[in-house]
């Protein structure tokens, strides 16, 4: 099902069982396209540019949008109004909740759970069975628009780990497998696997061994 308001840009594929609502846009040029677009006189419509590519069992809630040269696996799951921008690979089952933005060249594994009101910046590495809780906030450059130290890192979280909400992560931090961190932290230096960062700045203290199970995504 797609709905007559939805919107497939350039040669964007959706595979098949697709559930996409109202105002959905798929494969939405980039800046770059939008200027060879309009330098070579031709309409939106009419070009030809690499869309987005969806699989299977897609469900696309109202007013999202998906950039253009985006790859997103099997069973994907959206809430409303959320943004995927160009450059960006999803693994399978993969849920992007209401309001999340990703930004460009982004790489997601499998079984990931991005919760409403979430931010990842470009250049930012999700492995697989990964949770990112609601409104925390990722992030890429430490002097922003001032100092520039060669390109944006965004952080890496790997596999199993765990973001609490509201949480905020330096740029270019990893988080190691299984490490959660809690609700609030902030992180401005590495989670070793199945550890857990707390407070503000964060501290780092073993998991308890009962959380040291992967996330069930």
């Amino acid at each position: 099902m797609i709905h007559e308001t939805a919107k497939l840009y350039g040669n964007s594929k959706i595979g098949e069982n697709p559930i996409i609502l109202e105002n959905v846009c798929i494969g939405y040029p980039s800046r770059n396209v939008l200027r060879e677009i309009s330098d070579n006189k031709i309409s939106l419509d009419e070009s030809k540019h690499k869309g987005a590519v969806i699989g299977r069992n897609a469900v696309i809630r109202s007013n999202s949008i998906i950039y253009c040269k985006v790859t997103i696996g099997n069973d994907f799951q959206t809430g409303h109004n959320i943004l995927i921008r160009e450059d960006t690979m999803m693994g399978d089952s993969v849920l992007v909740g209401t309001n999340a933005v990703v930004e460009n060249k982004c790489r997601i594994g499998s079984h990931v759970s991005i919760q409403s009101g979430a931010y990842l910046p470009t250049n930012t590495t999700i492995e697989d069975h990964v949770f990112i809780g609601p409104s925390s906030t990722l992030t890429n450059d430490r002097y922003p628009i001032r100092v520039k130290e060669g390109e944006l890192a965004g952080p890496v979280v790997r596999k199993g780990a765990s973001i609490g909400a509201s949480a905020v992560l330096l740029p270019g931090i990893e988080v190691g497998e299984g490490a959660m961190v809690a609700a609030g932290a902030i992180v401005t230096r590495d989670v070793p696997p199945w550890h857990l960062a707390k407070g503000t700045p964060a501290k780092i203290t073993e998991l308890p061994e009962k959380l040291r199970v992967l996330n069930k995504i």
